[in-house]
Protein backbone atom coordinates (compact mmCIF):
# COMPACT_ATOMS: atom_id res chain seq x y z
CA UNK A 1 0.00 0.00 0.00
CA UNK A 2 1.48 3.50 -0.73
CA UNK A 3 2.52 5.55 1.99
CA UNK A 4 1.06 9.58 2.58
CA UNK A 5 3.86 11.32 3.56
CA UNK A 6 3.62 14.25 6.21
CA UNK A 7 5.38 17.15 6.34
CA UNK A 8 4.59 20.80 7.80
CA UNK A 9 0.94 21.92 6.73
CA UNK A 10 1.43 19.23 3.53
CA UNK A 11 0.99 15.70 3.09
CA UNK A 12 1.62 14.25 -0.22
CA UNK A 13 -0.74 10.94 -1.00
CA UNK A 14 1.34 9.06 -3.31
CA UNK A 15 -0.82 6.35 -4.40
CA UNK A 16 -2.76 9.35 -6.32
CA UNK A 17 0.27 11.42 -6.53
CA UNK A 18 -1.55 14.61 -5.33
CA UNK A 19 0.05 16.99 -3.16
CA UNK A 20 -2.21 18.26 -0.37
CA UNK A 21 -2.33 21.37 1.72
CA UNK A 22 -4.83 20.72 4.83
CA UNK A 23 -7.92 19.64 3.00
CA UNK A 24 -7.19 21.33 -0.13
CA UNK A 25 -5.07 20.12 -3.43
CA UNK A 26 -2.26 21.68 -4.80
CA UNK A 27 -1.79 22.44 -7.93
CA UNK A 28 1.80 20.05 -8.78
CA UNK A 29 1.48 17.46 -11.13
CA UNK A 30 2.49 13.85 -11.75
CA UNK A 31 6.20 14.13 -12.41
CA UNK A 32 6.67 16.83 -9.57
CA UNK A 33 4.72 14.44 -7.50
CA UNK A 34 7.13 11.53 -7.80
CA UNK A 35 10.29 13.75 -7.71
CA UNK A 36 9.03 15.00 -4.32
CA UNK A 37 7.98 11.78 -2.71
CA UNK A 38 11.68 10.57 -3.80
CA UNK A 39 13.21 13.77 -2.19
CA UNK A 40 10.77 12.90 0.78
CA UNK A 41 12.12 9.70 0.94
CA UNK A 42 15.35 10.09 1.20
CA UNK A 43 15.01 13.09 3.31
CA UNK A 44 18.37 15.35 4.61
CA UNK A 45 20.33 13.01 2.02
CA UNK A 46 21.70 13.93 -1.48
CA UNK A 47 19.58 12.94 -3.74
CA UNK A 48 21.17 12.51 -7.38
CA UNK A 49 20.21 14.34 -10.78
CA UNK A 50 20.44 10.67 -12.81
CA UNK A 51 18.09 8.68 -9.83
CA UNK A 52 14.92 12.28 -10.44
CA UNK A 53 15.19 11.53 -13.89
CA UNK A 54 14.65 7.83 -13.93
CA UNK A 55 11.88 8.56 -11.12
CA UNK A 56 10.11 10.95 -13.46
CA UNK A 57 10.74 10.67 -16.91
CA UNK A 58 11.74 6.34 -16.92
CA UNK A 59 13.00 5.22 -20.11
CA UNK A 60 12.76 8.79 -21.60
CA UNK A 61 15.88 10.85 -22.40
CA UNK A 62 14.74 14.66 -21.30
CA UNK A 63 17.07 18.09 -21.13
CA UNK A 64 18.15 18.94 -17.48
CA UNK A 65 15.68 22.01 -18.24
CA UNK A 66 12.86 19.84 -17.35
CA UNK A 67 13.85 18.89 -14.18
CA UNK A 68 14.48 22.57 -13.07
CA UNK A 69 10.90 23.26 -14.11
CA UNK A 70 9.17 20.79 -11.72
CA UNK A 71 11.53 21.20 -9.08
CA UNK A 72 10.71 25.15 -9.33
CA UNK A 73 7.10 24.12 -9.30
CA UNK A 74 7.52 22.21 -6.35
CA UNK A 75 9.04 25.04 -4.83
CA UNK A 76 6.38 27.60 -5.84
CA UNK A 77 4.12 25.45 -3.64
CA UNK A 78 5.96 25.30 -0.87
CA UNK A 79 6.43 28.51 -0.95
CA UNK A 80 3.42 29.37 0.64
CA UNK A 81 4.39 29.03 3.78
CA UNK A 82 7.70 30.15 2.99
CA UNK A 83 8.88 26.43 2.57
CA UNK A 84 10.69 27.30 -1.02
CA UNK A 85 14.03 26.73 0.58
CA UNK A 86 13.16 23.22 1.72
CA UNK A 87 14.27 22.19 -1.45
CA UNK A 88 18.42 22.75 -1.41
CA UNK A 89 20.08 22.67 -4.97
CA UNK A 90 22.95 21.26 -4.88
CA UNK A 91 25.11 22.23 -7.72
CA UNK A 92 25.90 19.99 -10.36
CA UNK A 93 25.14 16.87 -8.29
CA UNK A 94 21.08 17.30 -7.35
CA UNK A 95 18.60 18.46 -4.47
CA UNK A 96 17.98 17.60 -1.26
CA UNK A 97 14.91 17.47 1.27
CA UNK A 98 15.70 19.92 4.35
CA UNK A 99 12.29 20.94 5.48
CA UNK A 100 10.22 20.08 8.27
CA UNK A 101 10.50 16.64 9.70
CA UNK A 102 8.24 13.91 7.35
CA UNK A 103 5.92 11.35 9.17
CA UNK A 104 5.24 8.39 7.03
CA UNK A 105 1.50 6.98 7.56
CA UNK A 106 -0.65 4.57 5.27
CA UNK A 107 -4.06 5.62 3.54
CA UNK A 108 -7.22 4.72 6.17
CA UNK A 109 -8.36 1.98 4.96
CA UNK A 110 -11.24 2.63 6.07
CA UNK A 111 -12.49 5.62 4.44
CA UNK A 112 -10.98 5.10 1.07
CA UNK A 113 -13.37 3.09 -1.10
CA UNK A 114 -11.67 0.25 -3.81
CA UNK A 115 -11.64 1.39 -7.54
CA UNK A 116 -14.48 -0.32 -8.86
CA UNK A 117 -14.20 -4.32 -10.47
CA UNK A 118 -14.90 -4.24 -14.30
CA UNK A 119 -15.73 -7.26 -16.07
CA UNK A 120 -13.66 -7.00 -19.88
CA UNK A 121 -15.87 -6.67 -22.28
CA UNK A 122 -16.40 -9.19 -24.88
CA UNK A 123 -14.89 -7.15 -28.01
CA UNK A 124 -11.55 -5.50 -27.81
CA UNK A 125 -11.33 -2.56 -25.29
CA UNK A 126 -8.99 0.28 -24.81
CA UNK A 127 -8.31 3.40 -22.73
CA UNK A 128 -6.09 6.26 -24.22
CA UNK A 129 -3.92 8.19 -21.25
CA UNK A 130 -3.49 11.29 -21.50
CA UNK A 131 0.02 12.13 -23.33
CA UNK A 132 2.58 13.66 -21.59
CA UNK A 133 3.57 17.37 -22.75
CA UNK A 134 7.40 17.59 -22.95
CA UNK A 135 7.63 20.49 -25.02
CA UNK A 136 9.40 23.66 -23.11
CA UNK A 137 6.12 25.70 -23.45
CA UNK A 138 3.41 24.44 -20.84
CA UNK A 139 1.07 26.72 -22.50
CA UNK A 140 0.96 24.11 -25.27
CA UNK A 141 -0.80 21.44 -23.31
CA UNK A 142 -3.61 21.83 -24.80
CA UNK A 143 -2.11 20.66 -28.47
CA UNK A 144 -1.30 17.49 -26.28
CA UNK A 145 -4.82 17.24 -24.98
CA UNK A 146 -5.82 17.37 -28.90
CA UNK A 147 -3.52 14.86 -30.30
CA UNK A 148 -5.27 12.28 -27.73
CA UNK A 149 -8.61 13.75 -27.84
CA UNK A 150 -8.60 12.61 -32.02
CA UNK A 151 -6.74 9.36 -31.41
CA UNK A 152 -9.70 8.64 -29.24
CA UNK A 153 -12.30 9.69 -31.80
CA UNK A 154 -10.63 7.85 -34.73
CA UNK A 155 -10.50 4.57 -32.61
CA UNK A 156 -13.91 5.09 -31.50
CA UNK A 157 -14.94 5.14 -34.74
CA UNK A 158 -14.24 1.17 -35.54
CA UNK A 159 -17.56 -0.82 -34.24
CA UNK A 160 -15.79 -3.80 -32.82
CA UNK A 161 -13.69 -1.38 -30.34
CA UNK A 162 -14.93 -0.51 -27.06
CA UNK A 163 -13.15 2.75 -25.94
CA UNK A 164 -13.12 4.59 -23.07
CA UNK A 165 -14.39 8.12 -23.40
CA UNK A 166 -12.14 11.36 -23.52
CA UNK A 167 -14.07 12.71 -20.31
CA UNK A 168 -12.68 9.71 -18.13
CA UNK A 169 -9.29 9.48 -20.21
CA UNK A 170 -8.68 12.74 -18.92
CA UNK A 171 -9.28 12.33 -15.03
CA UNK A 172 -5.67 10.65 -15.47
CA UNK A 173 -4.16 13.77 -16.23
CA UNK A 174 -0.90 14.65 -13.98
CA UNK A 175 -1.20 10.81 -12.31
CA UNK A 176 1.43 8.42 -12.85
CA UNK A 177 -0.80 5.31 -12.68
CA UNK A 178 0.71 1.40 -13.78
CA UNK A 179 -1.26 0.25 -16.81
CA UNK A 180 -2.22 -2.69 -14.94
CA UNK A 181 -4.05 -0.37 -12.65
CA UNK A 182 -5.83 1.44 -15.37
CA UNK A 183 -6.92 -1.85 -16.72
CA UNK A 184 -8.61 -3.33 -13.59
CA UNK A 185 -10.46 0.54 -12.34
CA UNK A 186 -11.76 0.82 -16.18
CA UNK A 187 -12.54 -2.82 -17.20
CA UNK A 188 -10.04 -2.62 -20.18
CA UNK A 189 -7.07 -4.86 -21.77
CA UNK A 190 -5.31 -2.17 -23.31
CA UNK A 191 -3.79 0.90 -22.17
CA UNK A 192 -2.52 3.35 -24.73
CA UNK A 193 0.33 5.40 -23.27
CA UNK A 194 2.71 8.32 -25.19
CA UNK A 195 4.56 11.67 -24.81
CA UNK A 196 4.55 14.39 -26.83
CA UNK A 197 7.18 17.59 -27.61
CA UNK A 198 6.31 20.14 -29.58
CA UNK A 199 8.98 22.14 -30.94
CA UNK A 200 8.38 25.21 -33.29
CA UNK A 201 7.21 23.45 -36.25
CA UNK A 202 7.36 19.79 -35.62
CA UNK A 203 6.44 17.64 -33.06
CA UNK A 204 7.57 14.38 -31.98
CA UNK A 205 5.32 11.71 -30.69
CA UNK A 206 6.27 8.38 -28.88
CA UNK A 207 3.70 6.12 -27.80
CA UNK A 208 3.27 2.24 -26.37
CA UNK A 209 -0.02 -0.14 -26.33
CA UNK A 210 0.33 -1.98 -23.18
CA UNK A 211 -1.78 -5.33 -22.31
CA UNK A 212 -2.91 -3.75 -19.13
CA UNK A 213 -3.43 -7.99 -17.70
CA UNK A 214 0.11 -8.59 -18.23
CA UNK A 215 1.95 -5.08 -18.65
CA UNK A 216 3.51 -6.62 -22.18
CA UNK A 217 3.93 -4.25 -24.66
CA UNK A 218 1.84 -4.66 -27.32
CA UNK A 219 3.53 -2.44 -29.90
CA UNK A 220 5.03 1.19 -29.64
CA UNK A 221 6.14 3.25 -32.59
CA UNK A 222 8.19 6.75 -32.64
CA UNK A 223 6.90 9.67 -34.66
CA UNK A 224 9.06 12.76 -35.87
CA UNK A 225 6.90 14.80 -38.63
CA UNK A 226 6.11 18.49 -39.45
CA UNK A 227 3.73 20.34 -37.71
CA UNK A 228 1.80 20.70 -41.24
CA UNK A 229 1.69 17.08 -41.24
CA UNK A 230 -0.37 16.64 -37.58
CA UNK A 231 -3.92 15.74 -38.85
CA UNK A 232 -2.74 12.59 -40.76
CA UNK A 233 0.20 11.71 -37.94
CA UNK A 234 -3.03 11.70 -35.44
CA UNK A 235 -4.74 9.32 -38.23
CA UNK A 236 -1.41 7.25 -38.30
CA UNK A 237 -1.28 6.49 -35.09
CA UNK A 238 -4.59 5.42 -34.33
CA UNK A 239 -4.67 3.23 -37.44
CA UNK A 240 -1.03 1.24 -35.91
CA UNK A 241 -3.11 0.62 -32.33
CA UNK A 242 -5.90 -1.08 -34.30
CA UNK A 243 -3.68 -2.87 -36.49
CA UNK A 244 -1.45 -4.51 -33.59
CA UNK A 245 -4.77 -4.71 -31.23
CA UNK A 246 -5.71 -7.62 -33.94
CA UNK A 247 -3.53 -7.94 -36.75
CA UNK A 248 -5.82 -10.35 -38.96
CA UNK A 249 -7.55 -7.06 -39.19
CA UNK A 250 -8.66 -6.00 -42.96
CA UNK A 251 -7.33 -2.88 -44.69
CA UNK A 252 -11.07 -2.18 -44.91
CA UNK A 253 -11.50 -1.40 -41.15
CA UNK A 254 -8.33 0.30 -40.88
CA UNK A 255 -9.53 3.02 -43.33
CA UNK A 256 -12.51 3.71 -41.23
CA UNK A 257 -10.37 5.24 -38.19
CA UNK A 258 -9.17 8.10 -41.15
CA UNK A 259 -12.20 11.10 -40.82
CA UNK A 260 -12.09 14.62 -42.65
CA UNK A 261 -9.56 17.26 -40.58
CA UNK A 262 -10.22 20.72 -40.56
CA UNK A 263 -8.01 22.74 -42.77
CA UNK A 264 -6.88 25.39 -40.55
CA UNK A 265 -4.92 24.53 -37.80
CA UNK A 266 -5.05 27.62 -36.30
CA UNK A 267 -9.23 26.81 -36.11
CA UNK A 268 -8.67 23.72 -34.68
CA UNK A 269 -5.99 24.73 -31.97
CA UNK A 270 -8.63 27.69 -31.10
CA UNK A 271 -11.59 25.02 -30.42
CA UNK A 272 -9.28 23.16 -28.28
CA UNK A 273 -8.63 26.31 -26.57
CA UNK A 274 -12.35 26.40 -25.95
CA UNK A 275 -13.42 22.88 -24.89
CA UNK A 276 -12.80 23.00 -21.24
CA UNK A 277 -15.31 26.32 -21.32
CA UNK A 278 -17.86 24.54 -23.35
CA UNK A 279 -17.82 21.60 -21.27
CA UNK A 280 -17.97 24.10 -18.11
CA UNK A 281 -21.67 24.63 -18.63
CA UNK A 282 -21.18 27.74 -16.90
CA UNK A 283 -22.53 30.96 -18.48
CA UNK A 284 -19.18 32.82 -17.63
CA UNK A 285 -17.13 30.17 -19.61
CA UNK A 286 -19.04 29.34 -21.72
CA UNK A 287 -19.16 33.44 -22.73
CA UNK A 288 -15.46 33.21 -22.79
CA UNK A 289 -15.33 29.90 -24.84
CA UNK A 290 -17.35 31.54 -27.70
CA UNK A 291 -14.73 34.16 -28.33
CA UNK A 292 -12.27 31.35 -29.62
CA UNK A 293 -15.12 29.70 -31.25
CA UNK A 294 -16.16 32.76 -33.28
CA UNK A 295 -12.56 33.39 -34.04
CA UNK A 296 -12.10 30.12 -35.26
CA UNK A 297 -15.56 29.88 -37.21
CA UNK A 298 -14.01 33.41 -39.13
CA UNK A 299 -11.06 31.49 -40.14
CA UNK A 300 -13.24 27.93 -41.24
CA UNK A 301 -16.77 28.62 -41.61
CA UNK A 302 -17.48 25.06 -42.64
CA UNK A 303 -15.86 23.90 -39.09
CA UNK A 304 -18.77 21.35 -37.73
CA UNK A 305 -17.54 21.31 -34.50
CA UNK A 306 -16.58 24.84 -33.87
CA UNK A 307 -20.17 24.83 -34.51
CA UNK A 308 -21.53 22.48 -32.30
CA UNK A 309 -19.49 23.71 -29.61
CA UNK A 310 -21.11 27.16 -30.13
CA UNK A 311 -24.24 25.67 -30.61
CA UNK A 312 -23.42 24.40 -26.60
CA UNK A 313 -23.03 27.35 -25.54
CA UNK A 314 -25.59 29.33 -26.60
CA UNK A 315 -27.65 26.67 -25.04
CA UNK A 316 -26.20 26.99 -21.73
CA UNK A 317 -26.73 30.82 -21.79
CA UNK A 318 -30.49 30.39 -22.65
CA UNK A 319 -31.02 28.22 -20.22
CA UNK A 320 -29.65 29.38 -17.70
CA UNK A 321 -29.13 33.42 -18.52
CA UNK A 322 -32.96 34.64 -18.84
CA UNK A 323 -34.55 32.26 -21.95
CA UNK A 324 -33.28 34.83 -24.11
CA UNK A 325 -34.51 34.07 -27.41
CA UNK A 326 -31.59 35.39 -29.67
CA UNK A 327 -29.65 32.14 -27.56
CA UNK A 328 -32.44 29.83 -28.42
CA UNK A 329 -31.89 31.04 -32.04
CA UNK A 330 -28.42 31.13 -32.11
CA UNK A 331 -27.99 27.88 -30.73
CA UNK A 332 -30.43 26.40 -32.88
CA UNK A 333 -28.76 27.94 -35.85
CA UNK A 334 -24.63 26.46 -34.98
CA UNK A 335 -26.64 23.31 -34.88
CA UNK A 336 -27.89 23.42 -37.80
CA UNK A 337 -24.64 24.03 -39.63
CA UNK A 338 -22.60 21.13 -37.53
CA UNK A 339 -25.17 18.81 -38.45
CA UNK A 340 -24.47 19.94 -42.56
CA UNK A 341 -20.93 20.50 -42.14
CA UNK A 342 -20.47 17.10 -39.43
CA UNK A 343 -22.20 14.21 -41.49
CA UNK A 344 -18.69 12.40 -40.47
CA UNK A 345 -18.20 14.10 -36.80
CA UNK A 346 -19.81 11.77 -34.29
CA UNK A 347 -19.22 14.64 -31.51
CA UNK A 348 -20.44 17.46 -33.80
CA UNK A 349 -23.79 15.83 -34.19
CA UNK A 350 -24.07 14.91 -30.40
CA UNK A 351 -24.05 18.61 -29.49
CA UNK A 352 -25.93 19.44 -31.95
CA UNK A 353 -28.80 17.18 -31.55
CA UNK A 354 -28.78 18.12 -28.15
CA UNK A 355 -29.48 21.71 -29.27
CA UNK A 356 -31.83 20.20 -31.68
CA UNK A 357 -33.96 18.87 -29.06
CA UNK A 358 -33.72 20.95 -26.04
CA UNK A 359 -33.67 24.47 -27.90
CA UNK A 360 -35.68 23.56 -30.47
CA UNK A 361 -37.94 21.03 -28.94
CA UNK A 362 -37.13 18.37 -31.73
CA UNK A 363 -37.02 15.32 -30.13
CA UNK A 364 -37.18 12.97 -33.45
CA UNK A 365 -34.52 15.05 -34.87
CA UNK A 366 -32.35 15.01 -31.79
CA UNK A 367 -32.18 11.50 -31.75
CA UNK A 368 -31.79 10.60 -35.44
CA UNK A 369 -28.63 12.64 -34.93
CA UNK A 370 -27.83 10.75 -31.99
CA UNK A 371 -28.29 7.43 -33.86
CA UNK A 372 -26.16 8.82 -36.76
CA UNK A 373 -23.00 9.60 -33.94
CA UNK A 374 -23.45 6.20 -32.96
CA UNK A 375 -23.11 4.69 -36.37
CA UNK A 376 -19.91 6.66 -36.77
CA UNK A 377 -18.69 6.10 -33.17
CA UNK A 378 -20.47 3.67 -31.08
CA UNK A 379 -18.33 3.80 -27.85
CA UNK A 380 -19.08 7.68 -28.33
CA UNK A 381 -19.97 8.24 -24.35
CA UNK A 382 -21.16 11.62 -25.05
CA UNK A 383 -23.74 10.88 -27.50
CA UNK A 384 -25.33 8.21 -25.09
CA UNK A 385 -25.14 11.09 -22.29
CA UNK A 386 -26.57 13.93 -23.63
CA UNK A 387 -29.32 11.07 -25.60
CA UNK A 388 -30.41 10.58 -21.65
CA UNK A 389 -31.49 13.74 -20.74
CA UNK A 390 -32.93 14.95 -23.76
CA UNK A 391 -35.18 11.39 -23.42
CA UNK A 392 -35.63 13.13 -19.67
CA UNK A 393 -36.76 15.17 -20.08
CA UNK A 394 -39.21 14.32 -22.92
CA UNK A 395 -40.36 11.77 -20.02
CA UNK A 396 -39.03 8.38 -21.83
CA UNK A 397 -38.15 7.01 -18.39
CA UNK A 398 -36.56 3.73 -19.79
CA UNK A 399 -34.39 5.03 -22.20
CA UNK A 400 -33.38 7.87 -20.07
CA UNK A 401 -31.72 5.58 -17.24
CA UNK A 402 -30.80 2.88 -19.95
CA UNK A 403 -28.55 5.65 -22.20
CA UNK A 404 -27.07 7.11 -18.73
CA UNK A 405 -26.08 3.89 -17.90
CA UNK A 406 -24.15 3.10 -21.15
CA UNK A 407 -22.47 6.56 -20.87
CA UNK A 408 -21.70 6.37 -17.72
CA UNK A 409 -20.18 2.63 -18.78
CA UNK A 410 -18.03 4.10 -21.26
CA UNK A 411 -16.55 6.94 -19.52
CA UNK A 412 -17.27 6.43 -15.88
CA UNK A 413 -15.01 10.31 -14.82
CA UNK A 414 -16.86 11.41 -17.68
CA UNK A 415 -17.21 15.62 -16.98
CA UNK A 416 -20.36 15.32 -18.43
CA UNK A 417 -21.49 12.44 -15.94
CA UNK A 418 -23.42 14.46 -14.36
CA UNK A 419 -26.11 14.92 -16.75
CA UNK A 420 -26.18 11.26 -16.75
CA UNK A 421 -27.38 11.12 -13.39
CA UNK A 422 -29.64 14.47 -13.90
CA UNK A 423 -31.01 12.30 -16.49
CA UNK A 424 -31.56 9.03 -14.66
CA UNK A 425 -33.04 11.29 -11.64
CA UNK A 426 -35.70 12.32 -14.12
CA UNK A 427 -36.52 8.84 -15.59
CA UNK A 428 -36.75 7.69 -11.88
CA UNK A 429 -39.11 10.33 -10.76
CA UNK A 430 -41.05 9.77 -14.07
CA UNK A 431 -41.18 6.10 -12.73
CA UNK A 432 -42.06 6.60 -8.98
CA UNK A 433 -39.02 5.34 -7.83
CA UNK A 434 -38.01 8.37 -5.86
CA UNK A 435 -35.53 6.96 -3.73
CA UNK A 436 -33.25 6.20 -6.45
CA UNK A 437 -34.45 9.53 -7.91
CA UNK A 438 -32.77 11.27 -4.84
CA UNK A 439 -30.05 8.94 -5.51
CA UNK A 440 -29.46 9.74 -8.31
CA UNK A 441 -29.23 13.46 -7.94
CA UNK A 442 -26.98 13.05 -4.79
CA UNK A 443 -24.57 11.71 -7.13
CA UNK A 444 -25.00 14.59 -9.11
CA UNK A 445 -24.55 17.15 -7.13
CA UNK A 446 -21.24 15.70 -6.05
CA UNK A 447 -20.35 15.54 -9.57
CA UNK A 448 -21.42 19.30 -10.56
CA UNK A 449 -22.52 20.97 -7.26
CA UNK A 450 -22.53 24.82 -9.11
CA UNK A 451 -25.75 23.87 -11.20
CA UNK A 452 -29.14 24.44 -10.20
CA UNK A 453 -31.03 22.17 -11.59
CA UNK A 454 -29.11 19.60 -9.37
CA UNK A 455 -31.34 21.05 -6.92
CA UNK A 456 -34.36 21.05 -8.76
CA UNK A 457 -34.10 17.32 -9.20
CA UNK A 458 -33.15 16.62 -5.26
CA UNK A 459 -35.95 18.68 -4.31
CA UNK A 460 -38.47 17.24 -6.05
CA UNK A 461 -37.85 13.51 -5.38
CA UNK A 462 -37.54 14.73 -1.49
CA UNK A 463 -41.15 16.41 -1.34
CA UNK A 464 -42.36 13.11 -3.06
CA UNK A 465 -40.90 10.81 0.27
CA UNK A 466 -42.44 12.92 2.50
CA UNK A 467 -39.07 14.82 3.65
CA UNK A 468 -40.37 18.01 3.24
CA UNK A 469 -37.84 20.04 5.57
CA UNK A 470 -35.10 18.67 3.36
CA UNK A 471 -36.52 19.82 0.66
CA UNK A 472 -37.31 23.09 1.20
CA UNK A 473 -33.81 23.47 2.63
CA UNK A 474 -32.36 21.96 -1.20
CA UNK A 475 -35.51 24.54 -2.58
CA UNK A 476 -33.26 27.14 -0.93
CA UNK A 477 -30.05 26.03 -2.26
CA UNK A 478 -31.68 26.74 -6.00
CA UNK A 479 -32.41 30.46 -5.46
CA UNK A 480 -29.34 30.64 -4.25
CA UNK A 481 -27.65 29.72 -7.09
CA UNK A 482 -30.14 31.05 -9.54
CA UNK A 483 -32.39 33.47 -7.72
CA UNK A 484 -34.70 34.03 -10.79
CA UNK A 485 -35.66 30.49 -11.20
CA UNK A 486 -39.47 29.70 -11.94
CA UNK A 487 -40.10 25.84 -12.39
CA UNK A 488 -42.84 26.58 -15.16
CA UNK A 489 -40.06 28.52 -16.75
CA UNK A 490 -37.92 25.92 -17.23
CA UNK A 491 -40.15 23.54 -18.25
CA UNK A 492 -41.46 25.51 -21.20
CA UNK A 493 -37.71 26.12 -21.85
CA UNK A 494 -36.84 22.24 -22.44
CA UNK A 495 -40.31 21.63 -23.59
CA UNK A 496 -40.75 19.21 -20.80
CA UNK A 497 -43.49 16.39 -20.86
CA UNK A 498 -46.33 16.95 -19.60
CA UNK A 499 -47.13 14.56 -17.24
CA UNK A 500 -43.46 14.80 -16.06
CA UNK A 501 -43.96 18.72 -15.60
CA UNK A 502 -47.12 18.43 -13.88
CA UNK A 503 -45.91 15.61 -10.86
CA UNK A 504 -42.79 18.06 -10.94
CA UNK A 505 -44.72 20.91 -10.41
CA UNK A 506 -46.62 19.65 -7.63
CA UNK A 507 -43.57 18.40 -5.65
CA UNK A 508 -41.73 21.49 -6.20
CA UNK A 509 -44.79 23.76 -5.18
CA UNK A 510 -44.21 21.44 -2.07
CA UNK A 511 -40.81 22.55 -1.66
CA UNK A 512 -41.22 25.96 -1.32
CA UNK A 513 -39.72 26.69 -5.17
CA UNK A 514 -41.80 29.93 -7.11
CA UNK A 515 -44.22 28.66 -10.38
Amino acid sequence: MSAIYDFGPFHLDASLGILMRGSEPTGIGHRAAALLQLLLDRATQPVAKELLFQTAWPGLAVEDSNLTVQIAAIRKVLDEVGGAGWIETLPRRGYRYVGPPVVTRQPDVGTTEAPPSLELPVKPSVVVLPFANLGDEPEQAYFTDGMVDDIITGLSRVKWIFVIGRGTTFSYKGRMVAPRQVGQELGVRYVLEGSVRKIADHVRINCQLVDATSAAQVWSERYDRKLDDVFALQDGIASSVVAAMEPGLQRAEIERVRRKRPDSLDAYELVLKAQPDVDSGMPEQVTRALVCLERSLILLPTYALAHANAAMCHHCLFLRVGLREEHRAASLRHADAAMTFGQDDARALTLAGFSVGMDGHDRGGAFAAFEAALALSPSCALTYILGSVVAGWAGEAERAIDWGERGIRLSPFDPWAFAAYDAQALGYFRGGRYEDAAGAAHKYIRANPAHSITYVQLAAALAKLGRLAEARTTAARVLELHPTFRYSRQFSGVNCAPALAASMAEALSAAGLPE
